[in-house]
């Protein structure tokens, strides 16, 4: 299995990408913003993307935007297809898409927005901590590209101050290494709790 940085050779698996997120928002039930081939192939070719390959077969997928100058970066669109999912390879391209971020933008904070469990726990331990959203980009582009997410709603609402999602940061002032940390049960059991109050919130409307 291998992980590294996207390039031109692998644009062939941007339509695959994009049909393995919409597929797993469809099974997950919660929410994806979902990416067109054309979005996925521009952050190839720009050398924002990570990729991981078994041989020639497609395993997962991130990619890197840039926002506010760049004085934040945020890691997103996190996808391994479902034949190589429960062998650790979300947080093999967790940790190596953090690390070429840093490398490519040091100044910048790092961050993500997610509803799921196990990207939370992955980023804790790679040095990320829970944030409200009013500590990330107040970029209205990046809002604009949850509009496709089925908790859309909920982020209007709530006029973006939150959602079924949660903000994790990693801020290079506060992170001068690459600590693995163990989870704590408690932060876990806390986020869990937050998720489930939203998500009655929601469907009791």
């Amino acid at each position: 299995m291998k992980v590294v940085i996207a390039g031109k050779s692998h644009i062939k698996y941007a339509a695959l990408i994009c049909k393995t997120i919409a597929e797993s928002a469809k099974v997950r039930g919660t929410g994806i913003a979902l990416r067109t081939p054309e979005y996925i192939t521009e952050k190839i070719q720009n050398g924002n993307a990570i990729i991981a390959l078994d041989k020639n077969m497609f395993a997962g997928f991130c990619y890197i935007e840039t926002w506010d100058n760049k004085e934040f970066v945020v890691n997103s669109g996190l996808i391994v297809h479902p034949d190589f999912r429960n062998q650790g390879l979300a947080k093999k391209i967790k940790k190596k898409i953090l690390e070429y971020s840093k490398e490519r933008y040091p100044e910048a904070k790092i961050f993500g927005i997610t509803t799921g469990l196990a990207v939370m726990k992955i980023n804790y331990e790679l040095g990320y901590h829970p944030v409200t959203f009013s500590e990330i980009t107040k970029d209205e582009y990046f809002w604009d590209g949850c509009k496709t997410c089925s908790n859309y709603d909920v982020l209007m609402r709530t006029n973006k101050k939150m959602c079924l999602c949660t903000g994790m940061l990693y801020n290079p002032s506060h992170n001068k290494k690459l600590n693995e940390r163990k989870y704590s049960s408690k932060v876990l059991s806390r986020l869990k709790k937050i998720k489930q109050t939203l998500f009655l919130k929601k469907n009791n409307k």
